[in-house]
């Protein structure tokens, strides 16, 4: 059966992705095809095929995406044990090649898709969550502490406010203006970014114990430096070098331990999302054939939000 994907056969912006036909591999032992209803968009997509994370050409060509949702075509052998059918709902994290109208993936990356969440919304839960549950490990948030979170209205930002406050914490969250309605739904004390941060963070709390950085921003990594004494409580998704040469932790999802730690907690994520006690970001949906003006607006950093390509019947 013929099914469309997105490719990048040179690195590159947006406007190197080209849309074309393809049949899926066959399904091996222990596989999984999903008939994708919603692909989940994320900024490491963006870095897959610009270069940045890795210009090798051997790459090339490349297909963008970690995680769909959708549902199970067709099981390969070994896969009895983990209960899945044809037919079933599913979400699937750690996939490759993700921007396509079909997947063919490990089924351990493979799971259940909870009633009450969207395809668009299941598309768009375990890289985010996983993500700032690896942030809350690495600085070891516990009860009691307060944490302050830059970036809290952006989609990592918001699950580590939700996780954090789970654990007991009291977080402080950044973002602009216009999002501290966002902030404050999810249980965190807004604060806005920009000039005289440090002082509007310390009307509010004469003390920090940790600080996640989900923006990479000088002013983010300055402003937790000041307040946080140890700085082994300081994580960064996005400020590598700044963690580098100021001895802070940094996380990303090629860190083995990382990878480790985020495949874990998966289930739990899931779980949690499933009963209502993990609240997903506000999702917008882009048709699949609008992948390149989706991009765009991930590009911009301003998605307010997750973002979604919907696939459609007539897209395979």
């Amino acid at each position: 059966m013929a099914e469309q994907r997105w490719v990048a056969r040179e690195f590159g912006d947006v406007d190197v992705l080209e849309l074309e036909t393809f049949t899926p591999g066959a399904v091996g032992a222990g596989e999984v095809l999903i008939e994708v209803r919603a692909v989940g968009m994320n900024p490491a997509d963006l870095k897959s095929f610009s270069g940045a994370r890795d210009p090798d050409p051997a790459l090339l060509p490349l297909v963008p995406g970690f995680e769909v949702a959708g549902v199970v075509r067709e099981l390969g052998a070994e896969t009895e044990d983990h209960g899945l059918r044809v037919g079933d709902e599913v979400l699937a994290f750690r996939v490759r090649a993700g921007y396509a109208t079909a997947v063919v993936t490990s089924v351990a990356n493979v799971f259940r898709k909870p009633a009450n969440l969207s395809f668009a919304e299941a598309a768009n839960l375990l890289l985010a969550s996983t993500t700032a549950a690896d942030t809350l490990n690495v600085v070891r948030v516990t009860e009691g502490d307060v944490v302050l979170v830059h970036g809290a209205s952006g989609s990592v930002g918001l699950f580590a406010t939700q996780l954090a406050r789970r654990l007991g914490a009291r977080v402080i969250g950044t973002s602009s203006a216009g999002n501290r309605a966002l902030v404050d739904g999810m249980g965190g004390v807004p604060v806005e970014y920009g000039p005289g941060l440090l002082d509007r963070v310390r009307e509010i709390t004469d003390r920090v114990d940790a600080a996640i950085d989900c923006v990479g921003t000088d002013e983010a990594i300055d402003v937790s430096e000041a307040l946080v004494a140890d700085r082994s409580r300081i994580v960064t998704i996005a400020a590598q070098r700044r963690a580098a040469a100021d001895g802070l932790r940094a996380v990303g999802g090629a860190q083995p331990e990382s990878a480790a730690f985020r495949d874990a907690a998966r289930p739990g994520i899931i779980e949690l999302a499933a009963d209502g006690d993990l609240r997903m970001p506000p999702t917008r949906t882009f048709p699949f054939a609008d992948a390149p003006e989706a991009l765009r607006l991930l590009a911009s950093g301003h998605p307010d939000g997750k973002l979604a390509l919907e696939v459609a019947e007539s897209d395979r």
